[in-house]
């Protein structure tokens, strides 16, 4: 089921010019590869995470137990695991490790090391944040009967824990590190990655050389590289154009693919697909007056996301009108489904009306406040436009306030916001992942808009459970009724993946999501 989901919505793309497995060639080593990041992570801790900037920043220097194999995705591949089993009642996953592997630090790599890491995702101490936490809560126990052996054994079925397995943000830390702190991945770097940290610098830029002793033979092909923070777009497509960085693996919007398309030519490669990530309206539900229910309905049925969808895929990354699973999807709810529920009708003119009522009902006819943004120009900045705009024609008035990534994520952490623009920042198309973040509040620090609701849970739990496809699908669709109707937090648009890079460079591999394929590893100038 999971390849049929992935393999119908997933990778599978078009693209402006050939792309690098169309040039495939004998790799060239040597070189160093500048490339750009949008966005500078607050932190290092991919475990503490749910922005690629961190990922962007850290996959070079880590390494996972898992991961997807690009070039036949949805496939999983071993990192650090070389081999695996699975018990017939599937409650034993047992994973044979690569020998011979060194942390940076020239310590080595054991078992330890993997039973650490999934305990702090899956239990985290004191002062210690795992955005994971819910995903693994299904592992009973870790065992390493020896060096090269982990063992995890399960309290129930897990219909998604391969995928759970695989997950880009799954970086394996050294034992010693994290019981001499814990809270050290945060600030310092020691993995088993293809890459050794060399610097960062706040404000420009991190990088990184090879890791002479990467326990994948061959690789990496670079001898170092540099992410350039270059939080402006106009700033990043000029560098671009200029050859100072030579790719951005995040994406742009068709305006600006244009613009390169037009000013470079044959010299740059355009890679396009649908995208694993959905903006959010997200509300803080412990905040008056948004702790009652008719005032997030009355701005959920103001929003017309389906001509919205219509003007914002013209000049963003903003397209697809759905709900928590990706449009497309099997177990996506059907569009005749989704416009009987709050938020998506494409009756505007009567949504409106209702909304209207429903603020004149709660007592807050003259509402005014504050909506939270990060300072991303793509495409945080037009949908906040587009929603300001929204709210405004049932005489709503909003102050539109962008940030840097690091205060917008701490105040969406600590509950200092009242309406904000979230994201769903997924990798694929498992729906146990997309809706791992709408579960209760108290069980999964992914749900900012801190609400708890047992029924949510009970649904969640009920389609991880089940290995009936249509009747999996009646519990996604149940919960997401559940979830809309309670208007807690609702997706805006999906976007669409747009990645632009010289054609010299090579071994890089489009998927439908940017956090995956961040390791560098298999990159190399071919130049």
């Amino acid at each position: 089921m999971k390849k049929l989901i992935l393999g119908l919505v997933g990778v599978v793309a078009f693209t402006l010019a050939a792309g690098p497995q169309a040039e495939a060639q004998q790799p060239k080593r040597g070189g160093n590869f500048n490339f750009a990041i949008s966005a500078e992570t607050p932190h290092y801790d991919c475990h503490a995470s749910d922005t690629y900037a961190t990922l962007h920043f850290s996959s070079p220097f880590h390494s996972t137990l898992l991961r997807y194999n690009l070039s036949k995705f949805p496939d999983v591949e071993g990192d650090l695991a070389k081999s695996w089993t699975i018990s017939p009642d599937k409650l034993t996953y047992t994973f044979t490790l690569h020998e011979g592997v060194k942390f940076h630090n020239g310590e080595t790599f054991t078992s330890a090391d993997i039973k650490a890491t999934y305990d702090r995702l899956r239990s985290p101490p004191q002062g210690v944040v795992s955005t994971r936490r819910a995903t693994f809560a299904d592992i009973e126990s870790i065992e390493t009967p020896n060096p090269t052996t982990v063992v995890f054994k399960l309290k129930a079925v897990n219909s998604s824990m391969m995928d759970h397995f695989a997950s880009p943000w799954n970086c394996v830390y050294s034992a010693k590190d994290l019981a001499a702190d814990p809270t050290s991945p945060r600030t310092k770097i020691n993995g088993t990655g293809p890459f050794t940290f060399v610097e960062h610098v706040k404000g420009s830029h991190v990088s990184g050389k090879r890791n002479e002793n990467y326990f994948k033979k061959g690789l990496p092909y670079l001898d170092s590289y540099r992410g350039i923070f270059t939080l402006q777009a106009a700033a990043m497509l000029n560098a671009l154009q200029g050859g100072q960085v030579l790719a951005e693996f995040r994406g742009v919007s068709p305006a600006e693919r244009d613009r390169m398309v037009a000013a470079m030519g044959d010299k740059l490669r355009v890679e396009e697909s649908s995208w694993t990530l959905n903006l959010l309206v997200l509300f803080n539900t412990e905040k008056p007056p948004f702790n009652d229910i008719r005032v997030r309905r009355a701005l959920l049925m103001a929003i017309d996301r389906w001509g919205g969808s219509q003007g914002l895929s013209k000049i963003s990354t903003l397209r697809a009108v759905g709900g928590v699973v990706r449009p497309g999807s099997p177990l996506a709810t059907p569009e005749a489904e989704l416009v009987k529920l709050p938020g998506f009708s494409k009756n505007i003119k009567q949504a409106r009306e209702e909304a209207r009522k429903l603020l004149k009902e709660a007592g807050h006819e003259n509402l005014k406040f504050v909506l939270w943004n990060r300072n991303l120009a793509m495409p945080y900045t037009p949908a906040g436009v587009f929603l300001v705009d929204q709210w405004r024609q049932i005489g709503v008035e909003v102050e539109h306030k962008q940030s840097d990534t690091a205060p917008y994520i701490a105040a969406m952490q600590s509950g200092n916001f009242e309406v904000a623009i979230d994201f769903s920042n997924l990798f694929n198309d498992d729906p146990t992942l997309s809706m791992t973040k709408f579960i209760s509040a108290s069980k999964n620090p992914l749900n900012l808009s801190r609400a708890n609701d047992a029924e949510i849970d009970k649904l969640y739990e009920l389609q991880l459970r089940e290995g009936d496809i249509q009747k999996r699908k009646q519990y996604i669709q149940a919960l997401e009724k559940r979830l809309f109707e309670q208007a807690y937090q609702q997706p805006i648009l999906w976007w669409h993946r747009i990645v632009l890079s010289h054609r010299t460079v090579m071994g890089w591999k489009m998927s439908p999501s940017h956090n995956l394929g961040a390791d560098l590893a298999e990159v190399w100038l071919n130049q």
